[in-house]
């Protein structure tokens, strides 16, 4: 969708009345090819100039990221208090192992040895019961715990995509498509890589550290005191890495979404991509953003490694100096050999996990980069909002009227870069009139067309339909009142007759094919290989641009809209396609009230009213032959033409 160029306010310029008989309408339905009023609309406007860039993400309020994650786990709390219990059980159970291995040293064997197998048989019973329910427990919590993680991604993937359709027209030309994809795609992905794998890690270190604590204690409180000092430097080890690997992951998040743009980015413009050789040139392009994005995910690597590396040195260095202690004290008869024995599995236990624990950390630190990113987008609130009190359109006076009135009521507007585009605008269009609206580029003719669609909301002033604010009507209504048909006609995968019925989709396949007829696409679509059931493929690549605007305006004919308005409907249309479209222009527009952002004399021959804009102002207002026969800019353009056909 295109939008209007930033265009500083002039003084007010008067608007040419002039009226005289017409010369001769604007062009003929014969005529040879229209000369264009005004060359299109650049597709950058002053929304699109300030477009962020590939640096710049989505700002993050703080405690979006927290609050996003209570309201994922809030529906299945009880789940995941289950699953907590199943997983503490689990880890008494298997941390009990060491623990019967000491009752086994000091009081199995001794026993044994007096010809008494029960203590040995006993200790031997407990261990394998352990390990069973161990085995069953861990499964049931790894069921659990995947049905909750699925839910979990199945409810943010699905948040992700309502909200981003929700957001306004400004988000989505501010931020490109391919953050949003990087958000619903890569950063899930790096959540789900936690939910999946970190966080069972986390709480089975986390009981394990917690009943090894209490165990070594317990066996002996000296060299239990001994080990768990350590704990002070590992503490501060795990700070350190958390701190240096939280900016790193934060930059490779924002590389991977720069990644995902610049090829969202080239796949969808690869014709002009191979038309001006740019291969090369988005090559490199690419390829500085991709090493930017390896070189993020080794520093994370290589922070891991770092922790690793000098927290294992740490713990076996502890490990070392408590078990020499330990065999101290076995030889001066003051602690039992099966103790030290349950004490320094007890230590390996408590230490091997560091391996796990920085894989958690290093999965912690991507997904909760992810989970800020993903927070920032689903706390962006639409600049275009609902009202908290809907209002309800008029009933339409005559039963056989279409159209509404609407109001352009002292309107002002300006985009984010601050200048306005439209000073102050005051425009009346009564039920039914079509109106042209036309002006050289940067005029603010296509930022009228979004106003009135909606897309944006007035700076100052109102607009109305039927004496309503657009603000206070509720989107679904305000959708069925107004339609508006863009220049590229966009078209879903699916058949013709899917859509067709976008504009309305209750209807049956017989209003469907009507609508179709009345426009003048019936053939061309009966003629398709397997006729409305043909699927028109990405984008309605199967079938040429002026049967893809034939199909918008089927589309818009069946929504029975009560305004419409045409974006530049026909400026890249051939002239059979032109003249095919103007047919169903006028089929369409019959009775309803009318916005044409005409860049081509021939379609404002159809208007009942013609606007000239200069400036974000009205400077000639008047009927098609009034203003041919004028003095002012359109009989200008007018006569350019006739002379572009001598």
């Amino acid at each position: 969708m295109t939008s209007a160029t930033d265009a500083e306010p002039d003084a007010p310029q008067p608007v040419s009345q002039t009226v005289s008989p017409a010369v001769s309408p604007a062009v003929s339905p014969d005529a040879p090819p229209a000369a264009p009023v005004a060359g299109p609309e650049p597709a950058t406007g002053p929304d699109d100039a300030e477009e962020a860039p590939d640096g710049e993400d989505i700002p993050v309020p703080p405690g979006a990221a927290a609050a996003l994650l209570r309201s994922l786990a809030g529906p299945h709390r009880r789940r995941i208090a289950a699953a907590g219990a199943q997983i503490a059980v689990q880890q008494a159970a298997l941390q009990a192992g060491p623990l019967l291995v000491a009752l086994a040293i000091d009081r199995a064997i001794p026993a044994l040895r007096d010809h008494d197998s029960g203590p040995l048989i006993a200790v031997t019973a407990a261990y394998l019961g352990c390990a069973l329910l161990s085995t069953l427990l861990q499964r049931a919590f790894i069921r659990i715990t995947g049905r909750i993680n699925q839910d979990i991604l199945l409810d943010l993937r699905g948040r992700i995509f309502r909200h981003a359709q929700r957001l306004s027209l400004d988000f989505h030309e501010r931020y490109t498509s391919g953050r949003i994809i990087s958000r619903a795609t890569s950063d899930v992905d790096t959540l789900r890589e936690l939910l999946n794998e970190g966080l069972q890690e986390l709480l089975a270190v986390a009981l394990s550290l917690s009943y090894i604590s209490v165990l070594l204690l317990v066996m002996d409180w000296r060299l239990g005191l001994a080990s768990l000092a350590s704990f002070l430097p590992m503490y501060l080890l795990a700070r350190s890495f958390r701190r240096r690997s939280q900016r790193v992951y934060r930059r490779s998040r924002t590389a991977a979404a720069s990644v995902i743009v610049r090829f969202t980015e080239t796949m969808n413009g690869i014709r002009p991509v191979q038309a001006f050789r740019r291969e090369q040139a988005n090559e490199a392009e690419f390829d500085k953003l991709n090493v930017g994005f390896a070189e993020s995910n080794a520093d994370g690597l290589l922070e891991m490694a770092r922790f690793v590396a000098t927290s294992r040195a740490a713990a076996n260095v502890w490990v070392t100096g408590v078990v020499l202690w330990g065999a101290y004290l076995v030889s001066d008869g003051s602690l039992q050999l099966g103790v030290l024995a349950g004490f320094v599995l007890y230590l390996r236990r408590l230490y091997d996990p560091i391996d796990q624990l920085a894989m958690f950390l290093n999965s912690y630190q991507a997904a909760g980069a992810a989970l800020e990113k993903i927070a920032g987008l689903l706390a962006h609130e639409p600049t275009v909002a609902e009202p908290s009190a809907p209002a309800a359109l008029p009933a339409r006076p005559e039963a056989a009227a279409k159209g509404r009135e609407v109001v352009f009521d002292g309107v002002s507007f300006g985009y984010r870069t601050g200048k306005e585009v439209l000073p102050r605008f005051d425009l009346v269009l009564p039920a039914g009139q079509t109106v042209a609206v036309v002006g050289s580029t940067g005029a603010g003719k296509s930022t009228v067309a979004k106003l009135l669609a909606r897309f944006y909301d007035p700076t100052g002033g109102r607009i109305t339909l039927d004496g309503v604010d657009l603000r206070d009507l509720a989107t679904p209504e305000l959708r069925r009142g107004v339609v508006m048909v863009t220049q590229e006609s966009f078209l879903f995968s699916g058949t013709v007759a899917d859509n067709i019925a976008v504009g309305r989709p209750g209807a049956t396949r017989e209003e469907v094919e009507q609508a179709a007829h009345a426009i003048g696409a019936y053939d061309f679509v009966a003629a398709l290989p397997e006729g409305f059931d043909t699927d028109v493929r990405k984008r309605g690549g199967r079938i040429s641009a002026g049967q893809r605007q034939l199909v918008a305006f089927a589309r818009a004919l069946l929504a029975d809209p009560a305004v419409l308005i045409l974006d530049e409907a026909t400026s890249s249309l051939d002239v059979p396609g032109e003249r095919a479209v103007q047919e169903a222009m006028r089929t369409v527009l019959a009775g309803r009230t009318a916005v044409i952002i005409a860049h081509r004399l021939s379609t404002v021959e159809i208007a009942d009213r013609v606007l000239v804009m200069e400036h974000g102002r009205i400077v000639e207002d008047g009927t098609p032959a009034e203003l041919i026969g004028g003095a002012g800019r359109f009989a200008d353009l007018h006569q350019a033409w006739r002379d572009s056909l001598v």
